[in-house]
């Protein structure tokens, strides 16, 4: 049995560089990004890893989503990376799509040597990986486009990953 979750994108910061989004199950009606900023914004044990994420968000919004604030994480032919590219143990997972546009999704504290040997991070990698080829698809079928740093008709559509 294939329990196919209802995934929407829903725009969390933009600037004149890039825009942030996030992905949200239907089930709970809060974004990825929002569940992490819950569960670590007042965590002072990760406070300086936390502060350091912010500040990578930060810096994507002001020259937006280059290359060096990512660190890859996932497989060659996904856009999976994670936020900070050093240091510390908390990880933010994301698609970084373009330069523009960055979709956030969650993230937790690395205690083993790669994500997939953490239950919980794999989810999230997986989540990413899945919504992705579902972006992918819809793309390739003229739902939606990418225009600069815009994801035009995303609105209008229910990714099932």
């Amino acid at each position: 049995m294939n329990l196919k979750k209802k995934t929407t994108v829903e725009k969390i910061s933009e600037s004149e560089k890039s825009t942030l989004y996030s992905i949200s199950f239907e089930k709970d009606g809060t974004t990825e990004f929002e569940k992490f900023v819950a569960e670590f914004e007042q965590n002072a044990s990760f406070n300086k890893d936390y502060q350091r994420i912010i500040a990578a968000l930060q810096a994507i919004l002001n020259i937006g989503a280059l290359e060096r604030f990512f660190r890859p994480e996932g497989k060659m032919k996904d856009s999976v990376a994670a936020i900070p590219i050093e240091g510390g143990k908390l990880r933010l997972y994301c698609l970084r799509l373009s330069e523009q546009i960055v979709i956030l999704g969650n993230g937790g504290v690395k205690t083993t040597r790669t994500y997939e040997e953490d239950s919980k991070l794999y989810g999230y990698v997986l989540d990413l990986q899945r919504f992705e080829r579902m972006l992918n698809d819809n793309i390739a079928k003229g739902y939606v486009s990418i225009e600069e740093r815009e994801l035009n008709g995303v609105d209008d559509v229910v990714f099932e990953i």
